[in-house]
């Protein structure tokens, strides 16, 4: 086993907002999730966030557990699973988080399993021609992208800076590129259509250095049920980097 793969221990902790399975230390957490939210406090909330209905012994307030604000039953009644903050149970939730929550089950239920379950690449490091066929996959903890082949490589997905999805027929920089750039710190972001990826480019920065290393995965011309594989897990991919880009500010 790995160091990126070591087995981390979880435990069940109850907060004011529900039971919730975490792992025993922070440092362990997946990538995706989310801390829990502080409430808003009663004393400034007397009416409802959403439609401003008035709080009293008939109208209670709720609080939303993804984003911690008040709101009356109405407007805070759905209990939606929410995953990314590691709740045993669907939780209330305010229509915009219930929504977004929504949303990312889909990840969780298929996307995830795609990335964990792998596939096949021929991947060229650096700037180098040459390429070395290895599958590629994410760590059950989520934290790392393992890729197996005649060498051996761990990528912590804490330090990925850049990742551009290829698709069929377009070179780097053209049009039909899906691209979400330094995820750690950029702001800009774009993406293109709905052709099928047939590749990645991956900047991240390795432990100790502040350079970043560069790694170019092209899916396998092998056989064609391996180039669909290869083509879902990168679509997989291209949502997780979503989810990371943007939930930089929740």
């Amino acid at each position: 086993m790995s160091g990126g793969e070591a087995c981390d221990g979880k435990k069940l902790v109850r907060s004011s907002s529900g039971l919730r399975m975490v792992p025993k230390h922070h440092a362990s957490r997946s990538p995706f999730g989310l801390d829990e939210p502080p409430w808003v406090p009663d004393k400034d909330c007397p009416r409802c966030m959403q439609c401003e209905t008035k709080f009293d012994f008939i109208t209670r307030k709720h609080h939303c557990r993804r984003c911690g604000k008040c709101f009356c039953d109405k407007c805070c009644s759905k209990k939606v699973p929410l995953p990314r903050m590691c709740f045993v149970d669907p939780v209330r939730q305010c229509a915009e988080c219930a929504f977004i929550s929504q949303k990312e089950t889909e990840f969780y239920d298929k996307q995830l399993k795609v990335l964990m379950n792998g596939a096949t690449f021929s991947v060229a490091r650096g700037t180098s021609e040459k390429s070395e066929l290895m599958v590629c996959r994410l760590s059950n903890n989520q934290r790392y992208l393992f890729l197996d082949g005649d060498s051996h490589y761990e990528i912590e997905i804490a330090q990925i800076s850049t990742v551009q999805i290829l698709t069929e027929g377009f070179t780097p920089g053209e049009k039909d590129i899906h691209t979400y750039t330094s995820l750690l710190e950029s702001q800009h972001i774009t993406e293109g259509g709905n052709t099928c990826a047939t590749g990645m480019l991956l900047q991240y920065k390795v432990p100790g250095s502040e350079e970043l290393t560069q790694m170019k995965f092209t899916a396998s011309e092998d056989f064609n049920s391996n180039k669909k594989l290869s083509a879902a897990w990168l679509a997989a991919m291209h949502k997780a980097a979503k989810l990371l880009y943007e939930s930089r500010d929740q």
